[in-house]
């Protein structure tokens, strides 16, 4: 005897793919499916629609078909309010709890559907009777008694749509990723999508690795901030530290940038960097004193850029004001994730794999890297917004900062 369940999937379901994904998924866990209303738009920026009845040998079949169907945007006909159970313990979550993507996600409770606040991967949703409201939550910032979402009931996930007549700077970031893509054209789409955001009055987040720095990109960035194209900045303690050598003594990790000599004594330039910005008292107290009076760190400090430093066990120093606090690293980056409309990650695999956990599918979100590997990783851990581009930073970063000139 089999189960059933009728679900409904509407907007741009073929263009994205999202009708395709949901017969593969039904078909691939030895499920059936009916198509008993097709609706198809007639016209580039129509919706369609779609209801299927969903079946399988039995209950628990049917749940983990309907689990994987909501991923991907299909939602039941016949919604019910929410499971809500309360977690027995701090960071303790009940069985079964509800796992979040990074796709907006509505959580229905008392008949009515509640948007999920700060949505990202990979988390619990909390729900709070008294507002009422829903939020995503890591598990170690869960508390005894919040009430969690369990089980799939009750909750619909939006996956960005991707219709066939995209307008606007941001038509082209549809995800993807190629080396193929001639570098000049792309670049000048990056820097309309950049200023377009700054336009609408939102906010661009920099996610650098020191390869930033070593490839000579440091002066055009340090220019993109402060000209006021990136807004806050999010590096580790590497990062930081060769671009204020870079100041000190001319050189990132001991090798002029310019020349790419080696001077004397050039392999120790990094941590007598770190010892003088200890002397001075930190980053702001050396750009104060006058001791650094150029680079990316710099313009932060003269322009009011917030930045979070995130240390790592290979740190040197570290520099005051890195975080070596993993979780107080993790909440800051997260801070900055949900308050950025756009993404650039910079020539840095763990940084940006960190930071696009964090965020929701709907922010733009550009990955330039010299290793394709580091771009498809991204994308593959779930930041499928992502587009890719294949490039030395040396290049990307300059050609970058020159298209927004010409912006303005």
């Amino acid at each position: 005897m089999t189960v059933s369940r009728t679900v409904e999937l509407e907007g741009h379901i073929i263009d994205s793919g999202m009708l395709q994904s949901c017969f593969g998924i039904i078909m691939d866990m030895n499920g059936s499916f009916e198509v008993e209303t097709f609706e198809i738009g007639r016209h580039k920026t129509a919706e369609s629609y779609a209801r299927l009845l969903v079946e399988a040998d039995d209950e628990e079949g049917l749940q983990a078909i309907l689990h994987e169907l909501h991923q991907n945007g299909a939602n039941p006909t016949d919604p019910r309010d929410a499971t809500l159970e309360p977690a027995p313990e701090d960071s303790v979550v009940p069985t079964d709890f509800y796992s979040t993507t990074n796709h907006p996600t509505d959580i229905r409770y008392d008949g009515e559907w509640l948007p999920v606040e700060d949505i990202e991967m990979d988390c619990a949703v909390v729900l709070d009777p008294d507002g009422p409201r829903a939020y995503t939550e890591i598990l170690s910032g869960v508390g005894a008694d919040d009430l969690v979402v369990t089980g799939n009931t009750g909750i619909r996930v939006k996956p960005p749509e991707r219709p066939r007549d995209s307008e606007g700077a941001f038509g082209f970031m549809q995800g993807g990723v190629s080396s193929e893509r001639p570098s000049e054209s792309t670049i000048a789409r990056i820097a309309e999508a950049i200023a377009e955001t700054k336009r609408e009055g939102g906010r661009v987040l920099a996610v650098c690795g020191p390869a930033v720095i070593h490839t000579g990109a440091r002066e055009d960035l340090a220019r993109l901030v402060r000209e006021g194209y990136v807004d806050m900045l999010s590096v580790g303690n590497g990062f930081a530290v060769h671009d204020l050598e870079r100041d000190l003594y001319g050189t990132s990790l001991g090798m002029d940038t310019e020349t790419l000599d080696h001077p004397r004594k050039g392999h120790k330039h990094h941590i007598y960097t770190i010892s003088e910005i200890i002397r001075a008292g930190g980053i702001e107290a050396a750009v104060g004193q006058g001791l650094v009076d150029s680079g990316v760190m710099y313009e932060c400090v003269e322009n009011d850029r917030p930045y979070v430093i995130a240390g790592s066990i290979r740190d040197d120093g570290p520099l005051p004001g890195t975080i070596t606090d993993a979780i107080e690293a993790q909440n800051a980056i997260r801070e900055q994730a949900h308050e950025a409309d756009l993404v650039l990650m910079l020539a840095t695999l763990l940084h940006s794999v960190a930071v696009g956990n964090c965020l929701p599918s709907t922010t733009k979100t550009v990955c330039v890297d010299i290793n394709p590997g580091t771009v498809t990783q991204l994308v593959d851990r779930g930041s499928a917004q992502a587009v890719g581009m294949v490039t030395d930073v040396g290049t990307f970063v300059p050609m970058l900062a020159d298209k927004l000139d010409g912006d303005g």
